[in-house]
């Protein structure tokens, strides 16, 4: 290797850069983004006044702590806001967890085909990312169990999951919590939480606030449709808030997010009328879809895993180009390890009538 200029640490050119679901459709007039799990139902209008209400004192920083905003959120979920850490999107947040936890040599474990900022964040850290099987692609409690050795310090828990939208129950979560070394930190991944309705499901709120070792992360970029201004909290014991904290940026969560957040979180009318909107069109697709010929993995999440034959011409990648050409943009799960499926969030009505139409014309061809 030339040392004739800087050099990143060991392990960083090894990452597999993330890549985001596309955006567009060239050359097609209308085009219906399907592919980020974006809310089809926008942000509430009082977030939106709350972030024009900003725009008049850009000139000024914002409250380093977001301290109106941890309040809200403590509100809200019966909190102490000392125990919350506001950040850029969740994945900020999974970001400083790894770099306040992890250091060359140790090892941070995540599912099979679990969210692909946690190797990233792992890796950026010079510790190794641990990849555990899955089962029926949920979450595996004793294959995760089994993987951990002397060097693991953190393990990562979507649940649910991106992208399969599957769940574990809370009891195989108090499972796998209890067979863990105190040393270790578990971080569970709440990003899809409000639109689950299973009775077995919990957030993990409460193992948080028995235990040492249990942080949770959220996010306001789906059920609260504020993507843009990536914004997401944690909440976890207070010595783990505070090492967060110290390794935290002094102004991560900009102001027009801060605002948007305190309204946006405290609407509850409008989180029930995404999570409604949800819940008639998640059963609806998945058995349209599944009339089709084509398998869709249950989910509690806003989106759906829907696998193709792999026959000649029926493949994800075809059916990917064929929905393209119609304005219609999935996200292909090739990077997650799934070549042979699409991921689909729950849009408007229009484009969900609209895929379930697509679909059978391409399976019909």
């Amino acid at each position: 290797m030339s040392l004739s200029r800087p050099q990143p640490r060991p392990g960083v050119l090894s990452i597999s850069a993330y890549v985001p679901g596309k955006s567009g459709a060239p050359g097609v007039a209308k085009v219906f983004k399907l592919s980020s799990n974006e809310s089809p139902i926008g942000p509430s209008p009082r977030a939106l006044e709350a972030y024009k209400g900003v725009a008049a004192h850009l000139e000024d920083y914002p409250d380093g702590a977001a301290t109106r905003l941890r309040e809200a959120i403590a509100g809200v979920y019966g909190l102490d806001p000392d125990r919350i850490v506001c950040g850029a999107g969740s994945d900020d947040l999974l970001n400083l967890i790894a770099r306040a936890y992890l250091a060359d040599g140790d090892e941070a474990i995540h599912s099979q085909y679990g969210f692909l900022v946690y190797p990233i964040a792992t890796m950026g850290t010079g510790a190794k990312p641990v990849s555990v099987p899955e089962k029926d692609l949920t979450t595996d409690v004793d294959g995760i169990l089994a993987a951990v050795t002397p060097r693991t310090k953190v393990i990562f828990l979507a649940n649910p999951n991106n992208p399969t939208g599957t769940y574990i129950p809370y009891d195989e979560v108090k499972r796998l919590h209890r067979g863990l070394r105190p040393d270790i930190l578990l971080v569970l991944d709440a990003a899809y939480a409000e639109y689950v309705g299973r009775n077995d499901y919990s957030t993990g709120l409460e193992l948080v606030a028995e235990s040492e070792n249990v942080v949770m992360c959220r996010t306001f970029s789906k059920i609260h449709a504020l993507a843009a201004l990536r914004l997401g909290w944690m909440v976890g014991p207070a010595h783990v808030v505070d090492a967060v904290n110290r390794v935290r940026g002094p102004f991560n969560v900009n102001a027009p997010a801060i605002e948007a957040g305190i309204a946006a979180v405290q609407d509850a009318e409008h989180i029930e009328r995404s999570r409604a909107h949800n819940d008639r069109w998640l059963p609806w697709l998945t058995e349209e879809i599944g009339k089709l010929g084509l398998t869709v993995t249950p989910s509690v999440a806003n989106f759906l895993l829907i696998h193709f034959p792999g026959t000649n011409g029926k493949t994800a990648q075809a059916a990917d180009a064929f929905l393209t050409t119609r304005g219609l943009v999935l996200r292909a799960v090739a990077s997650y390890g799934l070549p042979g499926a699409l991921r689909m969030s729950i849009g408007t009505e229009e484009a969900n009538r609209l895929v379930v139409q697509a679909l059978g014309e391409f399976m019909a061809a």
